[in-house]
């Protein structure tokens, strides 16, 4: 007779399809996608970009496994989604921010924002980002000034005499034609675009974060509708309402490549767990996370507004997953309507 106590069976809704991924070859997928433009901010702000990075990513860890541990749940290290929170925070952040604040940031991401909603896909914001907002809310100095291009961060010890510079974006804020000659020749579209620029560690070099961009879609691990409808939404309205003076042309360009918005289009606003699932709610998600994304960069005190507009756009998730169902598998078109009720 068969023992079925002893059996282990996971039962779950049909179709069923086998796949060798699971969420560490994901995560292994995306921290290689990041890759790249860490190199790039080693090169441009100097080691302290490493071991920012090493300690936001140490911090994560550690957060979690104690979590779990006071909790008596398993541990859940393994999956490496700590670690890509930790990367994450680290890039969203100037590359001289104390390292504990980082700690500090990790503590938000993990504990905060992670666990206490179930841990790894019950979150319903993206953790690096919620981490950055509460600094930011916290510290806006620190998380305000940014390196010159050319200076490079202690590895030890204090930034108080580093020398900071205003980032294009703020250049950007409320630009006339004046200003806009101004910005143009202090960085010109090829610093833009290959990262020899002020900015958050991570963000700065849009061809790097390209490249991991294009990893990830080749991997399958996202696909084209967010990050295309998000950038491309950013580009239309930036392409039609130019100041006056400003070539439409140039001032899409600036816009798209500087900030964090190739950053938060490609590895945040994608983020399983906060997006929807449907591929027209990826769109309208994308589209929601670019309207909002100009409109605070134009008309807000602040002159980045990629994170706001994907933590806004994360509490929509539930809603766009509600109204726009998929046809029930099996289906026929004819039938869609009665089978999404």
């Amino acid at each position: 007779m068969t023992d079925y106590k002893s059996l282990k069976l996971i039962a779950s809704s049909s179709p069923h399809i086998r796949s060798n991924e699971d969420t560490r070859s994901i995560m292994l997928d995306v921290i290689i996608a990041l890759m790249p433009a860490l190199v790039m901010g080693v090169y441009v702000f100097g080691w302290r970009a490493l071991t920012s990075t090493l300690v936001s990513v140490a911090s994560c860890v550690v957060w979690e496994w104690i979590y779990r541990k006071l909790l008596k749940k398993s541990c859940s290290v393994g999956d490496l989604s700590a670690v890509v929170t930790g990367i994450l925070l680290a890039f969203v952040c100037p590359v001289q921010t104390p390292y504990w604040m980082l700690v500090i940031g990790a503590f938000f991401s993990i504990v905060l924002v992670k666990q206490l909603y179930g841990g790894i896909g019950c979150n319903f914001l993206n953790p690096a980002l919620a981490g950055r907002a509460i600094l930011l809310a916290s510290y806006a100095g620190a998380m305000t000034n940014y390196v010159k291009v050319g200076e490079k961060a202690a590895l030890i010890g204090s930034n108080a005499d580093i020398v900071t510079a205003a980032t294009p974006l703020a250049m950007m804020k409320g630009v006339d034609a004046t200003g806009w000659e101004t910005l143009t020749n202090t960085y010109t579209l090829g610093d833009m675009f290959i990262g020899r620029i002020g900015g958050s560690l991570g963000e700065v070099s849009a061809l790097m974060l390209l490249l991991g961009g294009v990893y990830l879609l080749l991997r399958k691990v996202i696909s084209w509708q967010i990050p295309v409808a998000y950038i491309a939404t950013v580009a239309i309205i930036c392409l039609i309402s130019a100041p006056e003076g400003v070539s439409g042309v140039e001032y899409m360009a600036y816009n798209v490549f500087g900030g964090g918005l190739m950053l938060g289009a490609i590895f945040m606003a994608t983020d399983y767990a906060t997006s929807p699932v449907t591929k027209p709610g990826q769109l309208i998600f994308g589209i929601g996370c670019g309207l909002l994304t100009v409109l605070i960069r134009r008309f807000g005190s602040y002159p980045e507004g990629v994170c706001y507009s994907i933590m806004i756009m994360n509490c929509t998730t539930w809603l766009l997953d509600k109204y726009i169902r998929p046809t029930i598998y099996g289906a026929l078109k004819k039938e869609k309507k009665e089978a999404t009720k």
